[in-house]
């Protein structure tokens, strides 16, 4: 009998869907690449996931997020992404999060409870503290390294942080992971010189710098670590 998921099966028999059925995930970061993790997690039968984000949904956010829309404007990104997530599979067990990742109120979340973490966050104190505790629970992660500022999605490749070379953010977590005796943490990143922007974000409110972005490399990034993490799941 066909279901929603029968296309699926074909490539991953019945036992990789009840795999993913069983499997809880957390993603942190539900913006440009997060939101494109959530998405694929859901349409391939992922059955419980977790969503961390403190943001809302801004005008800016049109031009790459898959949950930002006109409509979402000013909602908050966990409320939003439940809504379409249940309009996709109402079966998937969604819990929420809205916090600001950091190692103050790292202790909200048990790690332990997860059969595979995704970081998909801007900032390298959260990225490394996500890093950290998924280690330290023994619990499988990935995590997204710059995206910002590029225009080439087909650079984008899978490798071990010790690996990485070039990305202005890989460099940074290698070497903090590197500092902490930290080994084997699968990345995404890309060898591509980063785009220097050519206008600047006239608003008072933006006191740091603001990356360039567009609606390819963030989904291309984000559909790269469903993928990673839906065959280690099955696998």
């Amino acid at each position: 009998m066909l279901n929603q998921f029968s296309r699926t099966e074909l490539l991953i028999g019945k036992e990789g869907l009840e795999k993913l059925s069983n499997s809880r995930v957390a993603v942190f970061g539900i913006g440009g690449v997060g939101g494109y993790v959530v998405e694929a997690l859901v349409r391939s039968g992922l059955g419980s996931i977790d969503l961390i984000d403190n943001d809302k949904v801004a005008l800016t956010n049109l031009n790459r997020q898959i949950i930002a829309t006109h409509k979402t404007i000013g909602q908050y990104k966990v409320d939003v992404a439940e809504e379409r997530i249940k309009d996709i599979n109402p079966e998937v067990k969604v819990r929420k999060y809205n916090l600001f990742y950091t190692p103050e109120n790292a202790d909200n979340i048990d790690f332990t409870q997860y059969d595979y973490v995704v970081d998909a966050i801007d900032t390298v104190v959260g990225k490394l503290e996500i890093i950290e505790r998924a280690k330290r629970a023994n619990v499988p992660v990935i995590s997204s390294m710059g995206a910002g500022n590029k225009m080439h999605p087909e650079m984008f490749e899978v490798a071990d942080i010790s690996k990485t070379s070039v990305c202005p953010l890989a460099k940074v977590i290698r070497q903090e992971l590197k500092k902490r005796r930290i080994k084997k943490v699968k990345v995404v990143y890309s060898k591509e010189i980063p785009v220097k922007p050519k206008t600047e974000i006239d608003e008072e409110s933006h006191k740091r710098f603001i990356p360039g972005s567009n609606a390819f490399v963030p989904s291309a990034v984000g559909l790269i670590i469903a993928g990673e993490v839906i065959r280690d799941l099955i696998d």
